[in-house]
């Protein structure tokens, strides 16, 4: 029988948690006190195991110095099941989630590329008073200073021009750290006469600044989102804050690197086609201008994009996919951890709890800490940011088996939750349609541990009878599909048809047939290949799961027999491509090929029928041209000699 190749070391850190090793599977081996007087183990499995887990997020600094000095060349993994299980009123109950706990962490995160953004230290300051010379002066050392003063404003000269203090009014910001272009109106220098007051020559509109970083001390409207690297603002009269931009500014010179949270493939995205507007959700819901419309796609600015992940959440084709980590990433983590808890002897059904590092995870340590801790079906799921999560994963979530979806975020957050909200109201529909709790859910955004607690400590439902174990395809649309078939075959309800608010990803096409000409511009135009012909004969034909509801189709059809009606319909996902209309092919009246269709070649004829050029018994001919082919056409006013202006009868 051939040896474990991994093992994970279960600590109870010095008897403050109730762990049984065993439950928690993968070849556990317990301890007290890992960290001091239990090291040797830690040491032995590094040993023996190409891939140790170690249930300690507090010492993994010593653990990894301890594998340094080994040169241990294998996988370790430091997975925190104290203060997100163990320490709770409910940790006597906590195994099976420390189960899911473990088996989520050892599934290593996706690798993601990187932006380097370099900043030589030209920083240009925007004020209105003396606090931008103040804090021009603590910044000099460190950074290329020029002042920018508003107009009119009461500023005493400085002794020696040291940096550069102008005046201007800024009409309009592109750009990012290192790259920073203003457009500056009432641009003036200073003269060099001011006495008690600085005074300006004459103004000029319309002088260009570029600059590596901006120091906005202005107080007015901001000149861009807070979170565009390299804009620093702060209120003037807050000294705390201004000691913080300093602090902040002052570091910002050299080469930085930024994560690229977007994956973005044109080919998928539905923005536009042929200058048709359809889908712009991304737009719509970027809080940081990163993303532009570039013709038929859009463009996403890695420079600019802060990460919130709304984009990505609200795609519906999948063009624009998140990276830290991507979403088949974190469905994999939910099917492992989902199905680590049953198997450890789950009976609550759990709910998920998606949070971020920074503010979502000290809440749950200040929790667990000084108040109740989390309860034992509560499992937390760390993420880059909880704006990131879509339909798609809390769809997957509730096939998986969990009863609920949790999104932990800040009172106040820097990126607005509009997307996130657009996503929970969304599965409110599918839920209620579905039978699962309306509530299923729902958003946290909570600042204190109290109140986390008050949210979070309600009792469980027991668990579903059955639950899926789909394994999630690796593009985003795939997963969005198959979650949310899954999530209906195992709901409590499951329907056939379900009604959606507008702007949903999915839906259907009505046709008015005696509209359509089958002229098939819509299929050319649609960019998710819902809509397609068939190459044998006249054909319309529409895959329901594949329409995003862009409305390219709607825009393009010179008829105006298109409508899209939002929905879900399951029935349809699972049939073949649905025939819209059909008809025969008309015959060439010359080489009986076929081509057009009978209704458009007669429409065409009886809206021509008192034109000139085809009126009475002389324009019978020129008529008869309107029943061939291309070719045959061609050919016989090549042959016939037909001049197109000739008015007939004249």
């Amino acid at each position: 029988m051939p040896q474990p190749t991994k093992t994970r070391l279960i600590c109870n850190c010095e008897g403050s948690m109730g762990i049984d090793a065993k439950a928690l599977g993968g070849q556990a081996h317990s301890a007290h006190h890992l960290c001091r007087s239990q090291l040797d183990h830690f040491r032995k499995a590094l040993g023996d195991f190409a891939e140790v887990t170690v249930a300690c997020t507090q010492e993994a600094p010593l653990f990894d110095e301890v594998a340094e000095d080994m040169g241990y060349d294998g996988t370790l993994h430091f997975i925190n099941i104290r203060e997100t299980a163990g320490w709770s009123d409910d940790g006597q109950s906590a195994n099976p989630k420390m189960a899911a706990l473990l088996a989520m962490g050892e599934l290593a995160a996706t690798p993601f590329d990187v932006v380097s953004l370099e900043s030589n230290g030209i920083a240009l300051i925007l004020g209105r008073d003396q606090a931008a010379l103040d804090v021009a002066q603590r910044l000099s050392d460190t950074l290329d200073i020029t002042v920018l003063l508003t107009p009119g404003a009461d500023v005493a000269p400085r002794a020696q021009t040291t940096w550069p203090v102008l005046q201007g009014r800024i009409r309009r910001a592109t750009g990012h750290l290192g790259a920073f272009e203003l457009t500056v109106d009432d641009y003036a220098a200073p003269l060099p006469s001011s006495r008690a007051r600085l005074a300006f020559d004459a103004a000029r509109n319309g002088a260009i600044s570029t600059c590596d970083l901006v120091i906005d001390l202005t107080g007015g409207q901001p000149l861009f989102h807070e979170t565009r690297p390299g804009y620093f603002r702060a209120d003037p009269r807050d000294p705390v804050a201004l000691a913080r931009l300093v602090t902040q500014a002052g570091q910002m010179v050299g080469t930085f690197d930024k994560p690229k949270y977007i994956n973005f493939t044109p080919d998928l995205c539905a923005h536009s086609r042929n200058t048709l507007s359809g889908c712009t959700r991304c737009l719509n819901l970027c809080p940081t201008g990163a993303i532009t419309s570039f013709g038929d796609t859009v463009a996403i600015d890695p420079n600019i994009c802060a990460g919130c992940g709304q984009c990505a959440a609200a795609c519906p084709t999948g063009a624009a996919a998140y990276a830290l980590p991507v979403v088949d990433n974190i469905a994999a983590r939910l099917r492992a951890g989902l199905a680590a808890y049953f198997d450890a002897g789950g009976k609550d059904a759990p709910v998920l709890l998606f949070h971020d590092a920074e503010h979502g995870a000290a809440l749950i340590d200040a929790s667990a800490r000084f108040g109740r801790g989390l309860p034992a079906h509560v499992i937390p799921l760390q993420i880059n940011e909880p704006t990131q999560i879509g339909p798609e994963i809390m769809a997957a979530a509730l096939a998986y088996g969990a009863s609920g979806v949790r999104v932990l975020a800040k009172e106040r957050p820097a990126h607005p939750l509009d997307g996130l909200q657009e996503t929970l109201d969304l599965m409110a529909v599918i839920c209620i349609e579905t039978g699962h709790d309306p509530d299923a859910c729902a958003l946290l955004a909570i600042d204190d541990p109290d109140a986390l607690d008050a949210a979070l400590w309600r009792p469980a439902p027991p668990t579903r009878a059955t639950r899926s174990g789909f394994l999630p395809p690796d593009d985003k649309r795939g997963l969005l599909l198959l979650a949310m078939e899954e999530m209906n075959r195992t709901a409590p309800a499951p329907a056939d048809l379900i009604p959606l608010p507008q702007g949903a990803p999915f839906g259907s096409v009505l046709l008015d047939h005696d509209a359509c000409t089958l002229c098939l511009a819509c299929v050319g135009a649609c960019p998710a290949g819902a809509l397609s012909d068939n190459p044998d004969m006249p054909m319309l034909r529409f895959t329901e799961s594949a329409c995003v509801q862009c409305s390219i189709c709607v825009a393009t059809c010179p008829e105006d027999a298109l409508r899209l009606t939002p929905q879900i319909d399951f029935t349809g996902w699972s049939a073949p491509r649905r025939v819209l209309k059909q008809e025969e092919p008309f015959a060439c009246t010359s080489c009986a090929k076929p081509f057009g269709t009978k209704s458009s070649i007669e429409r065409v004829m009886q809206k021509l029928e008192d034109h000139w050029m085809f009126a009475g018994n002389a324009g019978a001919d020129r008529r008869r041209l309107l029943t061939m082919c291309d070719d045959c056409r061609t050919r016989e006013v090549v042959i016939a000699g037909f001049d197109p202006h000739e008015k007939v009868g004249g």
